[in-house]
């Protein structure tokens, strides 16, 4: 047999081989097993398999980045969480980093050759997770830089004309919330006007503006929402001086995992996850139950915000056939049977690009109760929409209320 024609033979079969191997290490094999770990209270388990993951400045850092913050929240861990999420917010925020090389190699290989980057929504939602660690910690001015954070990037995503579903309401909603524990009632109306502005469907929103504009002294603004939604009634405990509040920010389920299309599986699709606790409870010692509102669906932004996508998508792998094809044909010049077998190697290497910020929660949702100063004893018990106790929860749990003040408490439901 020619001795060229073999060495070709040769390293066609190893570029084919070294590719197809390639295609089985994607992102969402490599956390699946943190996910199941966090489901089954592995905390332990998840954080050491993720650690590595985000440690590693390649292309694919902030993805893993993300879900280890986020899995360092779910365990506890808040000041942890926060160090990994000021990393990747500040990763998130390189304007352009993509090397030539890589995305040479995102044409000719895939679209994961390419950093990993975050979806707009994603990263306005870093700000959000290290707010939420902050309140946790009971450390309310970080908080407040997370909501001038996320006030900066609302304004720039404006000036971008980004979509209300790229907006992130919850971020907005939340920056009003925090606004609000700091006395800062004008800043607070206006946050929640814009929250409403983007998603006029958030659960308490009626009553959100009506007491803000109150408490801003805005009163054409106040009477204007009281004929917008006449049917919230008004409580005196709002405006009580006296009196604090208990916010329960409820992170509900997983969102949406991305999965290659069943069309074309070199483009992602994203499939729901199915979650047992769709809802909580709060009771508490003594008597009173109060059930969580929806305040973002972020299933639903995930999913549109891929669609949204898609024509560029589509566009990319165009591209990807066409430097293929070309690459293939160099080669084939030289070798009939080693183009051939490029062009099928480079094929077999392709694949959907399927990261993602995989550990958000399917929805976020909220429980706030006016409550005069003193302890609680209470329970956060998670429920199906029927109604019916999963099991999951947050049994025995302690909060002092003080006059004026808000408390926070963040849990999140994995089944």
């Amino acid at each position: 047999m020619n001795t060229d024609f073999s060495k070709g033979l040769a390293l066609a079969a190893g570029l084919f081989f070294s590719l197809s191997l390639t295609a089985c290490a994607t992102y969402q094999n490599k956390v699946q097993e943190s996910r199941q770990a966090l489901v089954s209270h592995d905390f332990s388990k998840a954080l050491k398999d993720l650690e590595p993951l985000a440690a590693n400045e390649n292309g694919d850092q902030l993805v893993y980045l993300l879900d280890y913050a986020t899995a360092l929240q779910i365990s506890g861990n808040y000041k942890d969480s926060n160090n990994a999420f000021l990393k990747a917010d500040r990763l998130s925020e390189l304007v352009d980093y993509q090397s030539i090389s890589r995305q040479t190699g995102s044409l000719l290989l895939n679209q994961e050759m390419v950093q990993y980057k975050g979806d707009t929504f994603e990263k306005i939602f870093i700000n959000a997770y290290l707010a939420m660690n902050f309140l946790e910690l009971g450390n309310l001015d970080d908080a407040l830089v997370e909501a001038r954070r996320i006030n900066e990037k609302f304004i720039k995503n404006r000036q971008e004309e980004k979509k209300s579903f790229e907006m992130n309401s919850f971020s907005k909603y939340l920056s009003a919330v925090i606004w609000e524990a700091n006395k800062n009632y004008d800043d607070a109306y206006i946050a929640y006007t814009e929250a409403y502005k983007i998603d006029p469907t958030i659960g308490p929103i009626g009553e959100d503006l009506i007491r803000s504009a109150k408490l801003a002294r805005r009163n054409d603004a106040y009477q204007s929402w009281k004929k917008k939604f006449p049917d919230v009634k008004e409580e005196k405990t709002w405006y009580d001086k006296n009196i604090g509040e208990l916010v329960v920010i409820f992170q509900q389920g997983w969102g949406p995992r991305k999965v290659p299309s069943s069309n074309e599986y070199r483009l992602p699709a994203l499939m729901p996850v199915r979650s047992e606790t769709v809802l909580t409870r709060l009771s508490f010692e003594g008597g009173g139950n109060y059930v969580s509102r929806l305040i973002y669906d972020v299933e639903m932004a995930a999913i549109q915000t891929l669609k949204d996508d898609y024509g560029i998508l589509v566009a990319k792998r165009m591209a990807g056939f066409a430097a293929k094809a070309v690459a293939a044909d160099q080669v084939r010049q030289q070798d009939r049977l080693l183009g051939d077998l490029t062009y099928i190697a480079l094929n077999l290497a392709d694949r959907a690009d399927l990261r993602q910020w995989s550990f958000l929660p399917q929805s976020i949702q909220m429980i706030r109760i006016p409550l005069a100063p003193g302890k609680y004893k209470f329970n956060l018990e998670g429920l199906t929409l029927a109604g019916v106790p999963t099991g999951e929860g947050l049994k025995d749990q302690e909060v002092e209320i003080q006059a004026g003040k808000k408390k926070f408490v963040v849990w999140r439901s994995l089944k």
